[in-house]
């Protein structure tokens, strides 16, 4: 035999070794959690090479770097609000209640955006009465519409807001229509290809489905923005397809929660289109076209919640706990996926300790199976000290709604999963009015009151086959 054929058996051991060390090494340096860095670095180490790759390719927070890239890009862009002194949103003093204020100014400090008075929001429930609404908007727009959206199916619902908005752009509108590369992927024909043969200016944000982007595939645009003349706006959990017309025959029709806003929080909404548009095309939306002085028009004091990789990371999970440390007599949230970490379900757990009634409202049936599987093996951790669980009917209910002391309300695009925790760009509104709380509060217990309270004894009589696939489905809840 010769030396190489002797020697290379030590040459690859030795090299693995020093793969295995380097791999490590990184780990050590740029992971935040100790229970994922041990399990990165057992697996390095007792699968030396294929350990490795798999941290290569799946470990590493390419998610963050190509963030920081991506909020690079926001940073240089420019929204100028150019309000008279006298209409210019200050923050307000006393309107909120003192029991409040500490968390209005958490959420000043976390997000660094204007708590804004003199705003009207309005609840729109289901496609029903939102795309009628929305569609009404766009028909009478005179100067500019802001479109951004997760999903923009070509069905029924999709083709009513492409007619609506070819007719305002041949009105001499300016339109932008932005659109997640993933979401663009969930109908055929896609929508910015009929868009743009409609003369619609339309972007696509993110690289899709397609392999050699797969790297960044959690980089999702999962905002929806609607605005108006810089003037109306609407944010909420709706995407743009014909499921959340419930008055149609939909193969899975979809409740939803929708808002329509005026005043200056309307300007926070066109910022964060903004900053996604001119990231993916390049083009500054600058000046009154797009972002004109804004009157005072009702009472609401409200701020946007932007929430994304890097500047922007962690926001929403950190003005969700803001809000459950607050809360004094009734804490209600309404998701569609519930996987909060173990910091979410701490604070949760003391919030139901300390006597606050906790009522999470989710979903009978998921539309994702491995999601609904997931979820059920945590409900019993968030149950453990009073929180009540209620199960709600068929259609599906995509709401994300989180009410404290029928005093503050945050409502927008952010699920309680860490996808829009963590890797999602969501887009959020707290929003301090009483009046508007209490009627969010009805809409909630109408839910309630069609649903069904899950109790510890049926999540404790699940089968055994149950409870495994139910505990593997959740080991996978960080790629959900």
């Amino acid at each position: 035999m010769t030396t190489l054929q002797t020697a290379w058996p030590y040459v690859a051991a030795t090299l693995a070794f020093l793969l295995s060390l380097i791999v490590s090494s990184h780990i050590l340096l740029h992971k935040r959690e100790v229970r994922a860095a041990i399990g990165w670095i057992g697996l390095v180490w007792l699968a030396p090479v294929v350990g490795s790759m798999l941290y290569l390719v799946f470990g590493i927070n390419r998610i963050k770097r190509r963030g920081t890239e991506i909020h690079a890009s926001m940073d240089r862009i420019h929204i100028p609000r150019r309000l008279p002194p006298t209409l210019a949103p200050q923050r307000p003093a006393a309107p909120i209640d003192e029991s409040l204020q500490p968390l209005a100014r958490a959420v000043d400090r976390l997000t660094h955006n204007e708590l804004v008075s003199g705003n009207r929001i309005e609840p729109l429930r289901n496609g029903d009465v939102a795309y009628p609404e929305m569609l009404d908007a766009i028909r009478g727009a005179r100067t500019s519409v802001a479109l951004a959206t997760y999903i923009f199916d070509m069905d029924r619902a999709g083709r009513e807001f492409v007619d609506e908005l070819s007719a305002a752009a041949r009105r001499g509108v300016q339109v932008r229509v932005l659109i997640d590369g993933v979401g663009a992927t969930y109908s055929k024909p896609r929508a910015p290809a009929v868009l743009r043969d409609r003369g619609i200016q339309v972007a696509q944000f993110g690289g899709g489905m397609v392999p050699w982007r797969m790297p960044y595939v959690n980089l999702r645009n999962h905002r929806k923005i609607l605005v108006v003349d810089g003037k109306v706006g609407f944010t909420g959990g709706m995407n743009i397809r014909e499921t959340g017309y419930l008055k149609l025959d939909t193969s899975y029709p979809t409740r939803d929660l929708h808002f329509k806003l005026a005043g200056p929080v309307v300007s926070q909404l066109v910022t964060a289109f903004a900053q996604d548009w001119t990231h993916t095309t390049g083009e500054q939306l600058d000046g009154d076209l797009w972002c004109p002085p804004l009157t005072p028009v009702g009472t609401s004091i409200a701020r946007g919640v932007s929430d994304g990789p890097d500047d922007d990371f962690e926001k929403l999970s950190w003005t969700i706990l803001a809000g459950l440390r607050a809360a004094k007599r009734h804490v209600r949230v309404v998701t569609p996926y519930f996987l909060p970490d173990q910091a979410l379900l701490s604070a949760l757990n003391v919030v139901a300790l300390a006597g606050v009634r906790l009522d999470i409202v989710l979903p009978e049936t998921s539309n994702l199976r491995i999601v609904g599987w997931a979820m059920r093996a945590q409900l019993a951790q968030v149950m453990e000290y009073g929180a009540r669980i209620w199960l709600s009917p068929a259609p599906f209910d995509h709401t994300k709604l989180m009410l404290v002391d029928d005093a503050w309300a945050l409502f927008g695009s952010g699920n309680w999963d860490p996808r829009s925790l963590r890797l999602n760009f969501e887009f959020n509104v707290e929003c301090y009015d009483p009046d508007l709380a209490t009627i969010l509060d009805a809409i909630v217990q109408e839910t309630i009151e069609d649903a069904r309270p899950l109790s510890r004894d049926e999540l404790d009589r699940r089968s055994l086959p149950a409870k495994l696939r139910d505990g593997a489905a959740w080991l996978f809840s960080p790629y959900l």
